[in-house]
């Protein structure tokens, strides 16, 4: 990882993202369910408007947006210039502000903020001890009691996926897969599109371990998606109004039980500051 001035990206991860591909990802695919079904959660977690939320690693705003046009004060922070200045020239934004920053060493104020949502940088820092020094800046700008959601990349993401679209057919992918459930360091060394970037992939318990590490209170950790992104007609089911209100209600469901929590690609961890 980078010093405190430079990106907190390794080159590679940072050039993934260079493409502009993120501003429309939550909108094709099973990305719409992880899209739905986060929104689910933060809606049942976050304290109503006109809270002030913290999106930290927001991408180009997906999630703020949403929030913003429910009355939130949202403010977002994200390490690529070019994420913030897409959320910056969305056409009839809402968010307070939106700055070009690092995880671990937030611009703002202790207990400035309502609810934090901490949704990239636990899995784009590849390093526990920098993973560790995010959770406490974002426990430092909640104010007492405060909600933060953390999410990460499931261990086991890679080899579901490998299984959903064949990619174990490549020995390449075999190989990433096999440091995946070694280690959780995610690398893609022939920079195949499809194969994600630099990261790092947490088991559900250590995501736990690292949230309570903080100083957090934590809660509980949720599957986002749960198996519902491994269905091979995914389309069809969500293009189905009937099937696809079925589908939220099973995954709601599942969503806590820590027989299949790993399942998931995405898995969020729900923590408070103590009061």
């Amino acid at each position: 990882m980078s010093d405190s001035h430079g990106s907190p990206l390794p080159p590679e991860a940072a050039g993934h993202y260079s493409s502009g591909y993120e501003a429309d990802r939550l909108s094709a695919g099973s990305a719409r369910l992880e899209f739905t079904r986060t929104q689910n959660i933060l809606g049942r977690y976050l304290p109503s408007p006109p809270a002030a939320i913290l999106d930290i690693g927001s991408g180009p705003g997906a999630y703020g947006h949403w929030l913003a046009d429910q009355g939130y004060e949202v403010h977002l922070v994200d390490a690529i210039p070019l994420h913030v200045e897409q959320a910056k020239n969305r056409e009839g934004s809402r968010i307070a502000s939106a700055t070009v920053g690092d995880a671990r060493h937030l611009q703002r104020e202790d207990e400035s903020v309502d609810a934090a949502l901490l949704m990239g940088p636990l899995y784009h820092l590849t390093e526990r001890s920098d993973r560790i020094r995010s959770l406490k800046e974002a426990a430092r700008v909640l104010k007492r009691g405060a909600m933060l959601c953390a999410v990460a990349i499931s261990r086991f993401a890679s080899s579901m996926d490998g299984l959903r679209k064949g990619f174990l057919d490549d020995p390449s992918f075999q190989r990433i897969v096999e440091q995946d459930l070694r280690d959780g360091q995610h690398r893609n060394p022939g920079d195949h599109p499809f194969y994600f970037t630099t990261a790092f992939f947490h088991r559900p318990d250590e995501l736990k371990t690292e949230v309570q590490e903080s100083g957090l209170r934590y809660e509980v950790t949720l599957g986002i998606e749960g198996p519902g992104w491994l269905l091979q007609n995914f389309d069809h089911h969500w293009q189905d109004v009937a099937r696809r209100g079925r589908l939220l209600d099973l995954l709601r469901r599942l969503e806590a039980e820590p027989s299949l929590v790993g399942v998931s690609a995405h898995i969020m961890a729900i923590a408070r500051k103590a009061e």
